[in-house]
């Protein structure tokens, strides 16, 4: 079974593809994370599938499906209907259901990425639908993330801070804002990005294909 060492597995553990949850505010950069990591899995040779999450729309999904990068009948879309954070937490059946159909689809998915709509600092995945998950947040959003502690930033496998680019023009110290990040996160493991150029997502695959595939 595909599953981060770190993650207690239950009696009633799934056998199948890791799944892989990215969450994160509205406007941090989920999409455009999963954007750069297709052709980068990829490269890596690792067989994926996406479930998108939004409130009332699959906009997500569709742009993912034009982008060219991936086989479209591999994106699935899941309309929450609600806060999208009680799909992918309170009750993540919709998006169990939805992976599975892409696993029953694609036998040979080995890695699905799970995308929460957006979300406030709380977004967090239930382990029932994911092994191993990721918080998305960016610069222009307040160097003060990191010290509100959401449990999305003190939760999350790995913590992305996404828009680095951005640090000087919008009066962040970056430098300090990593500090307090991997404070509050006793040293947890994150990752600076730029996702509009791919810069750090190499890395973010790297730690992927290696704690959850095992290579």
């Amino acid at each position: 079974m595909n599953i981060h060492p770190s993650i207690e597995v239950s009696a009633t553990a799934r056998v199948g593809a890791a799944r892989v949850g990215i969450g994160g505010p509205v406007g941090s950069g989920k999409t455009a994370l999963i954007e750069r990591l297709i052709p980068a899995l990829a490269a890596r040779g690792v067989s994926i599938a996406i479930v998108t999450n939004d409130l009332v729309t699959a906009e997500d999904a569709e742009r993912i499906r034009r982008s060219g990068l991936i086989d479209p009948a591999r994106v699935a879309a899941v309309e929450a209907g609600a806060c999208p954070h009680t799909v992918i937490r309170e009750d993540p059946t919709l998006n169990i259901a939805a992976a599975d159909d892409l696993e029953m689809l694609f036998p040979d998915v080995e890695l699905i990425l799970i995308e929460s709509g957006g979300d406030n600092l709380a977004s967090t995945f239930s382990l029932d639908l994911v092994d191993w998950w990721m918080f998305v947040i960016d610069v222009a959003g307040g160097d003060d993330i990191p010290r509100k502690k959401g449990p999305g930033v003190l939760k999350c496998d790995l913590l992305v801070v996404n828009k680095k680019d951005l640090a000087p023009h919008v009066g962040v110290d970056l430098d300090r804002m990593t500090a307090e990040a991997l404070a509050v996160r006793s040293g947890k493991p994150m990752a600076l990005t730029n996702c509009r150029t791919g810069d750090g997502v190499d890395a973010i695959a790297d730690r992927i294909v290696r704690e959850l595939l095992f290579r």
